[in-house]
């Protein structure tokens, strides 16, 4: 087998692609429609250690650069998936996915859906709940896109189950590939105990880019990432015999991204596999008794005035 061929500036001819710089500078190189797929995270405006806090105007301008280069290499039938949290100033939050929804719009995409990324750790809040969910903005460029669904089935609920009555009776009542995933996703974050926690402090989890790369792409397409990190994209692509394109500002991810191209070329990259359980409930739990609960007794008895209590 060849060693994939990794380059530093936009090749043609390349697996991937990992330029060591601003993604306003590598777009530029890219030619018009010849990516399928655009998926990223870009940085949330919180002044961490790979970008610098501006106010909220200057950064959405800045996406706004950004997200205009991404519509133009894009092609008639691919999509884009924007994956944002909050921009949180001085505890009170805005949802990026609300404020960048005009730039998109502006450059005529079609959402198709806004998905929930649903996880179960992160930072613990005081004064409002605990933040434990991010959204994905997918859109297409046309009414005319690529979509697998039969690549990313998950199990049914109830794999077995079939009709009981009418014309179908007897056959199975779900699909046999698997049901819808839905739009609201249960995914590790990547945190420290995660198996492909790297330095990186906001990683992609690859499980969560690779469901888009299998539904919204076919093998030997390009899918690109303005917002590399450290190459969560650029793995899920190559997993699945897909191209990958990706930017990134700072030189130690880079590093890492093409260490970990290296360790899954060796089959020594550890990722977590789709389709794996959250957790398992304890057989002990799956067993206990349904709990009871009084309403009368949550509640003061009624209090009787006048001549109510001579009655």
């Amino acid at each position: 087998m060849a060693a994939l061929c990794v380059a530093s500036q936009f090749d043609p001819g390349a697996d991937a692609v990992l330029f060591e710089g601003d993604c306003r500078d590598l777009l530029p190189t890219l030619p018009d429609g010849s990516v399928q797929l655009v998926v990223t995270s870009p940085p949330y405006n919180l002044g961490k250690v790979y970008e610098t806090r501006v106010d909220l105007e200057k950064y959405l301008e800045q996406q706004a650069q950004v997200i205009a280069h991404c519509v133009r290499v894009l092609r008639s039938t691919g999509s884009l998936c924007w994956q944002v949290g909050n921009w949180v100033d001085d505890g009170e939050i805005v949802p990026l996915d609300l404020v960048l929804y005009p730039l998109f719009v502006r450059h005529s995409l079609h959402l198709r859906n806004r998905i929930v990324w649903h996880f179960g750790h992160g930072l613990h809040a005081t004064r409002r709940f605990s933040g434990r969910y991010e959204v994905i903005l997918w859109f297409t460029k046309t009414d005319t896109y690529t979509f697998n669904l039969d690549a990313v089935r998950v199990p049914q609920k109830y794999p077995g189950k079939k009709y009981f009555k009418g014309p179908k009776r007897g056959e199975l009542s779900g699909n046999p590939l698997g049901k819808n995933p839905t739009d609201v996703w249960e995914i590790p974050n990547v945190k420290a105990n995660h198996v492909e926690k790297t330095i990186h402090a906001c990683q992609f989890p690859v499980e969560l880019v690779e469901r888009l790369v299998l539904a919204l792409t076919n093998p030997g397409d390009w899918v690109l990432d303005p917002f590399m990190g450290v190459g969560s994209t650029v793995i899920a692509a190559l997993m699945h015999q897909r191209k990958a394109v990706g930017a990134e500002i700072v030189p130690e991810y880079v590093r890492v991204a093409r260490e970990r191209i290296t360790a899954a070329e060796e089959g020594r990259l550890r990722v977590r596999p789709m389709g794996r359980p959250v957790y398992e409930p304890e057989a002990s739990r799956a067993t206990l008794p349904p709990r009871k609960v009084s309403l009368r007794a949550a509640q003061p008895p009624l209090a009787l005035h006048g001549t109510e209590q001579n009655r």
